[in-house]
């Protein structure tokens, strides 16, 4: 157990710590025009790698995949911090994302293999509390090494930490040994999956761009059809598939996986711009707007505790939707608030976030865990970490789309204003004197972070609907 909080951990404040060191790592490199893909091809190859993994610890067993994906991952954090050009670390960043694509998915496997339903959740919650606790020193520990040493440190931390994970899981974890069933591999599926995933994430990643090539924008739609069609006609056929669709006949479990993805999706929505709402309309201190997000892991690792005790006593439809729908109220002041409003509001908001998806994303992967067969249990939590990875993906362009369109809307109502003038007011570190300016500047800001949660509540309802259409209205034991 210890091992894989080590792991959570590891996997999870590499997300964290780099945001600090990113504008150091960029401006040292001179890589700024490749900036986005230092993210995107850690997130592309980790959404690519997670059902594959998923699909072999079942095959083979958890530890050979788990030490698979450690020396992955610690490897390419060594070559990574090694990096003296922007490439460099982009290429070495895609091996780091393959290895987390392994660590994330078994950490949730192991776990249901070591402890019984009754102490998962306890243990889930335990989980969560490295993950809690790494987006609590990320920022903090990537800005210390960054002042006191230098950014390469900040992927050579994980190296040491990596080496004990694979000493302890090497020497104590213990499963009864797999014989390599003579399933033929369905390399279609994993052909088309990787085709599917990667055109979907590149489509949103062009999607959430300022300027979007319609020539592109089609190719890529195109290809994801494609590849998304052929995936879903080798499944149904394959002897053994990389991901079994019948899983998702299985109306509980397609019901759980499709809950996380999209509170995933809100999740991303206000990580990113709730801290860039507070610098630009009320000219907080990045520390302080940061603190706004940060709230949201305590109270996400606290709530995860009480997990056990819920879904004894009620089914997980009133619970989603009980919760569910407190969170959207929450929410429902963003789409009108104006630059009165108290910036509480925020810190409110992300503490009720916390709660709502510590209790409900745990419970959708508890509950994932205990409704398919054991021998899919690897595979079932590969499908909920990739609903995730995809949700947060995914909302990452269309919420980028929507911002990005509100705001040239903006800028041709107001002929004075442009896109540097934005720039600045967003950083908030630049006091604009020109009193019209900033009122305009913060009435086009505000229109667009009220687009964006307009989405966001689109989201909450069809989340919700999801969930009221749950036909199952009994405890699950």
């Amino acid at each position: 157990m210890l091992a894989i909080l080590l792991a959570t951990f590891m996997t999870s404040v590499e997300t964290t710590i780099i945001m600090t060191a990113l504008p150091t790592i960029v401006s040292q490199l001179h890589g700024i025009s490749l900036q986005s893909w230092i993210f995107a091809t850690y997130l592309l190859l980790t959404a690519l790698t997670t059902p594959i993994y998923g699909k072999f610890a079942d095959r083979i067993g958890r530890k050979p995949v788990f030490l698979t994906g450690l020396i992955l991952f610690s490897t390419g954090s060594l070559l990574c911090g090694l990096s003296n050009n922007i490439i460099m670390l982009v290429l070495f960043r895609a091996l780091q994302g393959m290895g987390a694509g392994a660590i994330m998915p078994i950490t949730f496997t192991m776990i249901a293999d070591l402890f019984d339903y009754q102490k998962r959740s306890t243990m889930l919650a335990l989980n969560n509390t490295a993950w809690g606790v790494s987006a609590l020193l990320g920022p903090l520990l990537g800005g210390y090494i960054v002042d006191k040493l230098n950014w390469h440190w900040v992927f050579f931390i994980n190296v040491p930490i990596g080496i004990l994970v694979i000493v302890i899981i090497s020497l104590k974890y213990k499963e009864e040994k797999k014989v390599p069933e003579k399933k033929p591999i369905d390399f279609k599926g994993i052909f088309s999956l990787s085709g599917f995933l990667v055109s979907l994430l590149i489509l949103f990643q062009i999607l959430g761009n300022s300027e979007i090539s319609l020539i592109k924008t089609t190719i890529i739609v195109g290809l994801t059809f494609i590849f998304g069609f052929f995936f879903w006609k080798v499944e149904t056929k394959a002897y053994d598939p990389i991901i079994p669709l019948s899983l998702l006949h299985n109306s509980l479990f397609s019901i759980q996986v499709t809950t996380a993805l999209l509170l995933s999706a809100i999740q991303i929505g206000f990580q990113t711009y709730f801290p860039m709402w507070l610098q630009a309309i009320y000219k907080s201190t990045a520390t302080v707007a940061g603190l706004s997000v940060t709230l949201s892991p305590v109270f996400w690792l606290i709530s995860s505790f009480f997990v056990g005790k819920i879904v004894k006593r009620w089914a997980p439809k009133y619970v989603a939707i009980c919760l569910i729908v407190i969170m959207a109220i929450a929410y429902l002041p963003l789409i009108f608030v104006d630059s009165n409003v108290t910036k509480n509001i925020f810190f409110i908001i992300s503490a009720v976030s916390g709660i709502t998806l510590g209790i409900v994303i745990t419970m959708n992967t508890l509950i994932a865990q205990r409704v398919v067969p054991e021998e899919s249990l690897g595979t079932a939590s590969a499908m909920i970490t990739l609903g995730r990875t995809l949700g947060q993906t995914l909302a990452a362009g269309i919420f980028g789309l929507a911002f990005n369109v509100s705001l040239n809307s903006g800028i041709k109502k107001y002929n004075f204003i442009n896109r540097n003038l934005i720039n600045q007011s967003i950083s908030g570190t630049h006091h604009l004197n020109i009193i019209v300016h900033r009122d305009a500047l913060n009435a086009v800001i505000l229109t667009s972070m009220h687009t964006v949660f307009g989405m966001v509540l689109l989201l909450f309802a069809i989340v919700l609907l999801i969930n009221v259409l749950d036909k199952n209205k009994s405890v699950v034991k």
